[in-house]
């Protein structure tokens, strides 16, 4: 593979310490470096990143046509919404993880299918069959690295040349479906006692001893009062589970090649694998069971005794993931 100017792909600016790194375009090329796969190399198969380039300079497929148009929604959208660039910081990168021998930086949103995104990278590692991977384990601290732990250097070269993708998600679905998931299902234990414990604390009146011992029922408007509250982002940041996507990506810091979406996850993922080239390698089936996928109409049963200016105010609190992603407010909602 030959040299590649860095002008064909913005290149991202990393701070490290308080001082900015700027690499000119004197970078040395990705295949010098010994931790990538040698298969990408002598011609034997282009990377995800050129295939996606390839497809965009000849007649374009509709999944192709797809992608670009989100890419372009996104830029345009991050141009219009944005005042102000600055500098990315190292923990700005802590949720893209890095696949060095395909070439793959992917950020992932929790409640966005983010777990089946992670078996799938173990599997490109060497972990078996993606549907076989257990939950605990494409959790597990460590085994798949981050790119906020690479030198400046090092994220900036694969920032520039490799696959970067996220998987985003109609974001008040996204939210019901994290309170169902972390604090209102049995299972939720360790969530419950971590979160739910400190809502009934500070958001509900003459608790009995057992909930602000458990934190096992906190209702969904006593979850929406919590984040609202200036009480709870100035103690700590909100959990990966409820952070809006942007702040957890970065989608105007960080060019992204690939926007799938939750709404299209079969399609958006296929998409993707046939990029990165791997024969057999399917995403896996979500579970077969009632409630496998938070609906709009679940939605709207919680939100629907939340009144106006509460959901205004939490429109409000997420409107750049809805303004960013292409997505429109909630028909349910009573903005007026």
């Amino acid at each position: 593979m030959g040299r590649r100017s860095c002008c064909r792909r913005p290149l991202p600016v990393v701070a490290s310490l308080g001082a900015a790194l700027l690499l000119l375009c004197a970078l040395r090329p990705a295949f010098e470096n010994k931790a990538l796969g040698s298969s990408w190399f002598g011609g034997v198969r282009k990377s995800p990143l050129q295939l996606l380039r390839d497809l965009d300079q000849g007649p374009r497929s509709a999944m192709a046509e797809v992608h670009q148009q989100r890419r372009e929604l996104l830029r345009r959208a991050c141009s219009r919404h944005t005042r102000r660039q600055r500098l990315l910081q190292p923990e700005d990168l802590r949720h893209v993880l890095v696949d060095d021998a395909h070439r793959l930086l992917y950020c992932y949103v929790p409640k966005v299918a983010c777990t089946n995104w992670k078996r799938v990278l173990l599997a490109l590692r060497g972990r078996g069959d993606p549907s076989a991977i257990p939950a605990h384990e494409a959790h597990a601290p460590g085994l798949l690295p981050s790119l906020a732990d690479f030198a400046p250097a090092e994220v900036n070269w694969r920032l520039r040349d490799y696959l970067t993708f996220l998987f985003v998600r109609e974001p008040f679905e996204r939210l019901a479906s994290a309170y169902r998931n972390k604090l209102a299902r049995p299972h939720s234990a360790a969530f419950q006692r971590r979160y739910g414990t400190l809502i009934v604390r500070r958001l509900r009146p003459h608790a009995q001893p057992d909930a602000l011992a458990r934190g096992h029922d906190v209702r969904f408007a006593e979850f929406l009062a919590y984040l609202l509250d200036p009480r709870t982002r100035r103690h700590e940041p909100f959990n990966e589970h409820w952070e809006r996507a942007h702040a957890l990506c970065h989608p105007c810091l960080v060019r992204y090649d690939v926007v799938g979406k939750f709404e299209t996850l079969a399609d958006d993922a296929a998409f993707v694998l046939d990029l990165v080239g791997e024969p057999g390698l399917r995403f896996p089936a979500p579970p077969l069971r009632p409630e496998k996928d938070l609906t709009r109409e679940q939605a709207r049963r919680l939100f629907q005794d939340i009144s106006p200016f509460y959901q205004r105010r939490l429109f409000n609190l997420y409107k750049m993931d809805f303004l960013l992603f292409n997505y429109s407010a909630p028909s349910y909602l009573r903005l007026q």
